[in-house]
């Protein structure tokens, strides 16, 4: 019998270990807690299908919450920077405080990357379990539902390996639920890790379903998971295969008409329908791959939901905004005759995005993305301030960002004054006077990514028009201008996720997988130049692409505390949090190149340990 060792497995896992006991029980004979074993733990099948409700609720919490980890995400890149301007210590200087020893879980500074490590080492440790332990239970219904309970574990530890690996690169890889403690860990190449998530979910796809519970694994989730690691391994045909087995397999399809919960009112469009709330999990929408399921009042639930126009709106019922005559102009106190904090709600700028995301990719006026209404302006807010009112000839007109005479009207341009996707961000949120972003499912992945995919796929193989055809049928959908084959670049495809994904990809993760392929195939980027894997820390498309189209970052801009926004090639990498590396006594996880105790590494692993190693 495998050693007893103590399990954390969270959520509904801990109704299983109430057993009725016998009434003939003495009441004085001693009642220990629990004998359990995990081989008495999960005889049964939906034993181990409650350890993957860990993986689910895992997966929720990276798009939920106030700052939530995506926010991290999201202005470590090309597409927006941290607008916390009133204090000095968010990720802004990466150059200062992105360091091994900083402290890497501080929702306050927007730095989310400690997180990112120990949960995905956590949910790694959840699909374990039902990896190791997946033929103790005799009660499955058939051979398939073991199958697909086994392909839905592969799925969720592909996943956090997928992700870790683009976010640190060469990291350990651990097979199987540790038994014993264990201080030797070794970093693992990237390649090798991939590899065999990719021999993973080939068994998953075929094994797990489409349809059923809505949150739970799909065929599409994880058909789409493995264009991803096929396209950062390099296999461009592979990618083509897995991605087409989503779009023309019959089951999903993108949503080009009116539906749900809105279908009836003309002032909106099938862009809004797509992101409502109460329209994601409906049985007619066909373009959800992989929703997480977050609504308010049930079990399991993120306390204080998305929280998303808190994260991602400007500061704009602050008094850092004045009237052309002087008066403090906005008031996101609820309940005021001109209501806005419930119109658009309240937010704080965690995530401001840069002109490129505001304006720079928005190259026509046809696209329903950007339309009025879908997507706001500052200038689409009124001066609403009480105070106003009968003394201020301003008052209930729209925003202006000068007056007369050309003064900036704001003392913060960065925290107080940019645009959003309000059919993204906005989220009702009935428990709040001021609401900041209700509980509402999510998508994690979504059918429309799924031919972004196919096109960087055909993109990279040489077929330009095969890539035009992929990204117009999302453009199409979205009414924009079709494009041509000459117009298909690697620049063109990640200025389309901006139009289509913001807020939905980890966008960090996903450059730095563009620029390892670039670096991996030595093909010649947009920019006119060509990357190698030998200097991948010193000079790679991640880093080109945010300089040329953020117009914060190296560029001389700095907060009102005088804060500069900085980042440096090596970012393409995080640190790995300088604890997982002290705390390993006995072996050497490797630091990333540009970070304090990169001298120390030694060779990464270049293939597959077999023998299991803990997390902790």
């Amino acid at each position: 019998m495998r050693k007893e060792f103590k399990y954390t497995l969270y959520v509904g896992l801990s109704s299983l270990l109430l057993v009725a006991t016998s009434c003939k029980r003495e009441f004085l004979e001693p009642k220990p807690l629990s004998f359990y074993t995990p081989e008495q733990t999960f005889q049964s099948a939906q034993g181990l299908w409650a350890t993957l409700v860990a993986c689910e609720r895992n997966m929720r919490i990276e798009t939920h919450g106030d700052g939530a980890p995506i926010v991290t995400e999201t202005i470590y890149s090309d597409i927006a920077v941290s607008g916390s301007t009133d204090k000095p210590g968010p990720a802004i200087d990466l150059n200062l405080v992105i360091r091994p020893d900083a402290n890497l879980d501080n929702i306050e500074f927007e730095n989310r990357i400690g997180w990112y490590w120990r949960e995905g080492y956590r949910a790694i440790r959840y699909a374990n379990t039902t990896i190791t332990y997946i033929d103790l239970p005799q009660d499955y219904a058939s051979e398939e539902e073991r199958n697909q309970l086994l392909g839905s574990a592969y799925f969720y530890r592909a996943y956090r390996y997928y992700r870790l690996t683009q976010q640190f690169g060469d990291i350990p890889l651990i097979l199987e639920e540790p038994q014993e403690p264990k201080l030797d860990y070794q970093s693992t190449k990237r390649e090798v890790i991939l590899r065999k998530m990719k021999e993973d979910l080939e068994f998953a796809q075929e094994w797990v379903p489409d349809g059923g519970v809505k949150g739970r694994v799909t065929k599409g989730a994880v058909s789409h998971l493995l264009t991803k690691v096929n396209l950062a391994l390099g296999l461009f045909d592979d990618a083509i295969q897995s991605a087409s087995n989503v779009i023309d397999g019959g089951t999903y399809a993108l949503m080009t008409q009116r539906f749900g919960a809105y279908a009836n009112d003309t002032s909106k469009n099938v862009i809004w329908d797509l992101h409502r709330p109460e329209n994601k999990s409906l049985a007619a929408n066909r373009e959800a791959l992989l929703l997480v399921i977050d609504r308010m009042n049930i079990d399991g639930n993120v306390s204080g939901g998305t929280r998303t126009m808190r994260n991602a709106l400007p500061y704009w019922g602050n008094t850092g905004i004045v009237t052309p005559a002087g008066n403090r102009a906005t008031s996101d106190q609820p309940n005021a005759e001109i209501d806005q904090v419930r119109m658009y709600g309240r937010g704080i700028a965690r995530v401001r995005p840069v002109w490129h995301t505001q304006r720079g990719v928005w190259t026509d006026d046809t696209d329903l993305r950007h339309a009025p209404g879908n997507w706001m302006d500052m200038e689409d807010l009124v001066y609403n301030a009480p105070s106003l009112k009968g003394t201020d000839p301003y008052y209930g007109q729209p925003l202006q960002y000068r007056n007369d005479r050309g003064t900036i009207l704001t003392n913060d341009t960065i925290r107080n004054w940019f645009s959003w996707p309000h059919y993204k961000l906005f989220v009702e949120d009935p428990q709040r006077v001021t609401p900041d972003g209700g509980n509402s499912d999510w998508y994690v992945f979504r059918l429309a990514e799924t031919y972004l995919l196919r096109a960087e796929a055909y993109f990279w193989k040489g077929d330009l028009a095969s890539a035009a055809a992929d990204i117009n049928a999302v453009r199409n959908r979205a009414k924009a201008t079709p494009i041509t084959a000459a117009d298909v670049n690697m620049g063109m495809i990640l200025d389309e996720r901006t139009r289509e994904l913001y807020w939905e990809e980890p966008r960090k993760t996903e450059l730095t997988r563009i620029a390892y392929i670039f670096a991996l195939t030595g093909k010649v980027a947009e920019n006119g130049k060509s990357y190698s894997l030998s200097t991948f820390s010193q000079d790679n498309y991640f880093y080109d692409r945010v300089m040329a189209v953020s117009d914060f970052y190296n560029k001389g801009v700095r907060t009102n505390f005088g804060v500069p926004y900085t980042m440096s090639p090596y970012h393409v990498l995080w640190p790995v949090p300088i604890g997982a590396i002290n705390g390993n006594t006995q072996g050497v996880i490797n630091q990333n190149e540009g970070y304090s105790g990169f001298e120390n590494n030694v060779p990464a692993l270049t293939e597959i340990i077999e023998e299991p190693m803990p997390v902790d």
